[in-house]
């Protein structure tokens, strides 16, 4: 019987007999289980009345009204931390029966041996019975967690999780009430340098998942609102780079001021990089220091030089409009850039 790791189970109108089975499963193994009746019809009632007499040492805790799976989670960390003192944490596994209880027992080892890291049962959705939904959902978030975050996480939706009582006390405060919840988990753990194990387990879909909650448009819509604001920073102050060097560049053009692309280049990096920096700082990474003043401003004056010497020398040798050239090579220059705010200027 495992003592020092609590069984955390949120639910919202569950199948009975799936979360029965299940719940029978992790009270064989687990001397500590709390599960959540997140404001579930009142028709089910009465299959948390079941779940509480399968066993006394079960805790079920209610919302009156359905406040999504990240408020679940967090009141659950909540009751854990102050109810039981001595657990080194918590596994948290779905009810909709896609959680085997070997796989559960293999998440609450990696977290005893990794005490300090935030441990993912991770799927294989490389499966022919995956259905399409999950298939589709998992990879594409698998992708832009990749691109955006800087993770490389085989299974960025995964329910089956486990920590210890401070990594539940750090993400108490993390934002999000829904199964954005859980994204924001991840994105925090690349913030605050917390390290991610991720344990192969069992991929199981019952009924080609009809059971999960999870509303692949409704909720990956919730899910990647998170990375439009990456894309907006980037793609604005590109606009506003392109628009501030056609300017300069007519009015240079005009006067027959000697290198009037280098010029105009440099002038409009200039300015949208303040503007980008701002933005960039107050709310794509959150991190203004001088550090990264600094930091940033160097990475600035590297990336206009490129700029502006690789459009002056490819508009001699191109048979192609100048602004094309420029934001072609503005492209590749912004794709790189965010990779190293991310890494090293805002990190």
């Amino acid at each position: 019987m495992i003592d020092d790791v609590c069984v955390i189970i949120p639910a919202y109108n569950p199948d009975e007999e799936l979360f029965l089975k299940f719940t029978k499963q992790v009270v064989e193994k687990f001397s500590k289980i709390v599960v959540i009746n997140d404001g579930s019809n009142e028709e089910c009632d009465v299959i948390f009345e079941k779940i509480g007499a399968v066993d006394s040492k079960i805790q079920i805790l209610k919302h009156s009204v359905n406040l999504g799976k990240g408020r679940a989670l967090k009141t659950a960390f909540n009751y854990v931390l102050n109810t039981y003192k001595d657990c080194i944490g918590v596994v948290a596994a779905d009810c909709d029966g896609q959680h085997g209880i070997d796989d559960v027992i293999s998440c609450s080892e990696a977290l005893r041996k990794n005490p300090n890291s935030l441990v993912l049962g991770v799927r294989d959705f490389n499966k022919d019975d995956v259905p399409f939904k999950s298939r589709y959902g998992n990879k594409l978030t698998r992708i832009i967690f990749k691109l955006f975050i800087g993770l490389n996480i085989k299974d960025t939706q995964t329910g089956l999780r486990a920590l210890s009582t401070d990594l539940m006390k750090t993400f108490m405060s993390t934002k999000g009430e829904r199964y954005e919840y859980e994204t924001n988990m991840l994105i925090e753990c690349k913030q605050d340098n917390i390290p991610l194990e991720q344990i192969p387990i069992s991929t199981i879909y019952i009924e080609k998942n009809q059971t999960s909650k999870f509303n692949p448009i409704k909720d990956s819509l919730s899910i990647y609102k998170l990375f439009g604001k990456y894309i907006f920073s980037a793609l604005s102050s590109f606009a506003i780079d392109v628009i501030l060097f056609n300017i300069f560049l007519i009015l240079l053009n005009d006067n027959n001021i000697p290198n009037g692309i280098i010029i105009a280049t440099i002038a409009a990096r200039i300015l949208s990089s303040l503007y980008n920096f701002r933005v960039n700082a107050k709310m794509v990474f959150k991190n203004m220091t001088k550090t990264s003043l600094i930091k940033y401003t160097i990475l600035v004056l590297i990336q206009m030089l490129i700029s502006a010497f690789a459009v002056n020398y490819l508009s001699t040798v191109l048979p192609v409009e100048v602004t094309f050239i420029k934001i072609v090579v503005d492209i590749i220059i912004f794709m790189v850039n965010f990779v190293v705010q991310r890494e090293f200027v805002f990190k």
